[in-house]
């Protein structure tokens, strides 16, 4: 743990954009604590730009050359005296070098050190830190793949089928499945070919494929005086392209027992990074409710809604807190559960494309009310969703006594929410919604494949759209994977392809 000091927050700077930055902010300044917006050329009129006290322009719309400029959001903070700095989630806010420059330059990182953020970025690593605290790993390798002889014999033993990830990142890229020996070597060097394109790093380890997977997160929370607690799970299983689209908590399928056995595991797993404010500690649970360590998260989850409406507690604000050396102001038994929250991502996507984007106009917007619905959110009518970054455009939460209330309550915000102009996710939020397979608790991470065709939903998109959106979805992806430019450099990256080619209306 680092050394402990009281220092208040004053000025805090937001290092992100949308929706996060907005929430971020609101909850800043109901604590007295002015705000900072970072912006890029694409985002000037965005609402967190509107929100904040002041802002400072960080150049063109590419990330590449705005949001994750180390150097430049520096300046931004040292220009505007911000003592402190929030990244959001995505972008710098898994960077521990960017952790590391807030340090050198005495500002204040809202989340953790950069020791933790760079243990728990390495799949091997981290599995390696938590093995020592009795936490649960699903078999395979504990090292990088180094011979594709001895990979073979391996992967024998554990048993077909497994998996071959990447060691860095996520989001699926340098991730294949293999099911039979056959495949082995055709799989192994597609993976390590994706997993140096998109993390430029190559290397690659095994682990056994879980069969009817759920994806079970717990939220962790740490102090700089080394108390850590959980505050329950969340059941992420519903999944696009292994991102998720729908959350919820508690999980249907936790008994009080195992909840508590995981969550002692989380906890374990913030102790073997020696964790300090927000994370997030993954776990996959097979279809016998085995539970085994897939990763952890080190900073604010885009679901972190959820937890906040079944514990009552502001998840920012506890950031806030903790950053200034505040300690946690309860302890673990003093948490419980109150009620269901659902949380749906809304984004600009076709569900009759294979969920690529559809950026465009935002023609209407009008978000729907009443008691138990939240929606967080960083657009309004006549805005443009920018294709620079992802398209979410909002998440909406729904919060009951029961999740059969929330269930219902769900399909009544879905059916208010009104958005035209572009596609959305809306609608294939509903058909999760009144699916039995869902509405049983009777899921896993394969709902999409199992159950859900585009003509559930009506039409599919020509085929030359859905090859502009298609290569539109891998620059969208590749511009979030690209590495952050250090403090001391000051070059200049190449600009957006699709600055020269309009897709959508502008």
């Amino acid at each position: 743990m680092p050394n402990v000091s009281m220092k208040k927050i004053t000025k805090l700077l937001v290092a992100n954009r949308g929706e996060i930055a907005l929430r971020v902010m609101r909850s800043a300044r109901e604590m007295g604590i002015q705000t900072v917006a970072v912006y890029s050329e694409a985002d000037r009129t965005a609402l967190h730009v509107r929100f904040a006290d002041e802002a400072i322009c960080l150049g063109p719309p590419p990330s590449s050359e705005s949001y994750l400029r180390i150097d430049k959001i520096m300046d931004a903070a040292k220009q505007t005296g911000a003592d402190a700095i929030h990244p959001g989630y995505g972008f710098l806010s898994e960077n521990e070098d960017f952790a590391r420059a807030c340090e050198d330059n005495d500002i204040i990182f809202v989340g953790p050190s950069g020791d933790s953020i760079e243990l728990m970025g390495s799949k091997l690593g981290a599995k390696a830190a938590v093995a020592k605290f009795g936490v649960p790993l699903v078999p395979g390798t504990s090292e990088p793949i180094s011979s594709i002889r001895e990979a073979k014999k391996i992967a024998a033993e554990i048993g077909y089928p497994i998996l071959i990830k990447a060691s860095a990142g996520g989001g699926g890229k340098g991730m294949r499945m293999v099911e039979s020996e056959a495949q082995f070597e055709e799989q192994m060097a597609r993976a390590v070919s994706e997993a140096t394109s998109a993390f430029g790093d190559g290397s690659v380890f095994i682990e056994k494929y879980v069969t009817q997977p759920r994806h079970i997160e717990f939220q962790i929370f740490g102090d700089t005086h080394g108390n850590v607690v959980h505050l329950f799970e969340r059941e992420c299983s519903i999944q696009r392209r292994h991102q998720k689209v729908v959350e919820e908590a508690p999980s249907a399928i936790l008994t009080p027992a195992l909840r508590q056995k995981m969550g002692e595991a989380a906890v374990n797993v913030a102790k073997a990074a020696k964790y300090y404010n927000a994370g997030t500690v993954e776990f996959i649970v097979d279809g016998h409710l085995n539970f085994y360590f897939l990763e952890m998260n080190t900073r604010l989850q885009v679901e972190h809604p959820v937890t906040e409406q079944i514990t009552g507690i502001d998840l920012v604000q506890l950031q806030l807190r903790v950053a200034q050396g505040e300690k946690l102001p309860f302890a673990q038994e003093q948490l419980a559960l109150r009620g269901h929250a659902i949380e749906v991502r809304v984004y600009a996507e076709d569900p009759t494309n294979n969920f690529l984007p559809d950026i465009g106009t935002l023609q209407t917007y009008k978000r729907p009310q009443g008691h138990g619905i939240r929606v967080d959110d960083g657009f309004e009518q006549g805005m443009t969703v920018p294709f620079y970054y992802d398209p979410m455009i909002a998440k909406m939460i729904c919060t009951a006594e029961t999740r059969e209330q929330a269930i219902e309550k769900m399909i009544r915000a879905i059916d208010e929410y009104e958005i035209t102009g572009l596609a959305t996710t809306l609608g294939f939020c509903r058909f999760v919604m009144t699916h039995e397979a869902f509405r049983s608790g009777h899921f896993d991470t394969k709902f999409i494949e199992k159950y859900f065709k585009p003509e559930s939903l009506g039409g599919t998109a020509p085929a030359e759209e859905q090859t502009l959106a298609a290569a539109l979805a891998v620059y969208l992806d590749d511009q979030k994977k690209m590495p952050a430019v250090p403090v001391s450099s000051q070059a200049a990256t190449q600009g957006s392809p699709w600055k020269t080619k309009r897709l959508y209306p502008a």
